[in-house]
């Protein structure tokens, strides 16, 4: 069992390697985080005994976030309107995650890859059976081919021409089971 100021450490470390790097666009330094969290090096070095395990912590961490968003995204709006709120969501954690790319290595890639896919998989499934069953998205939608398609949507360029929700509303029109 892990004692509760170990755990609220973790969280602290978590939460301000997070911050420094939305702050910046970079993965920060670990004495920056552990500076930002109030924590000393050895207590950083505990939890996360390279950079690199950091940095894999947090976008694990932002994962786990946006997947835990689902169930309470279904229940407020309708499944289409879930699956664009939580798609914007997911592509903005894609771009972060292309910026945290700079501090991994292939290992690291693929091992995060690994472990997100079938949970974002199953999320997606979630909102598009949530979506078949109320007849609004097409039966024979699937989780895959939509997330492939996402990854056009985190390439695209962000700022004031970003065309990711553009590109989205097509995707989400072609996924309605009778298409206005």
């Amino acid at each position: 069992m892990v004692r509760s100021d170990a755990r609220e450490n973790r969280e602290k470390i978590l939460a301000a390697a997070r911050d420094l790097f939305l702050e910046s666009g970079e993965a920060p330094s670990t004495n920056q985080v552990a500076q930002r969290a109030g924590v000393g090096a050895g207590t950083l070095y505990r939890h996360f005994p390279t950079r690199e395990a950091l940095v894999l912590a947090v976008y694990q961490d932002e994962v786990d976030r946006i997947i835990a968003d689902v169930p309470e995204i279904l229940a407020r709006e309708t499944p289409l309107e879930a699956l664009r709120l939580w798609t914007l969501e997911l592509v903005a954690g894609m771009r972060r995650k292309h910026g945290l790319g700079d501090a991994l290595g292939a290992s690291a890639h693929q091992s995060i890859a690994e472990q997100t896919y079938g949970p974002v998989i199953a999320a997606i499934d979630t909102m598009l059976d949530a979506g078949k069953s109320d007849g609004t998205i097409r039966a024979d939608a699937e989780a895959g081919d939509y997330l492939q398609f996402t990854g056009a949507l985190w390439r695209a360029a962000p700022g004031p021409e970003d065309r990711a929700p553009r590109m989205l509303a097509l995707l989400l029109d072609a996924l309605r089971a009778d298409p206005a």
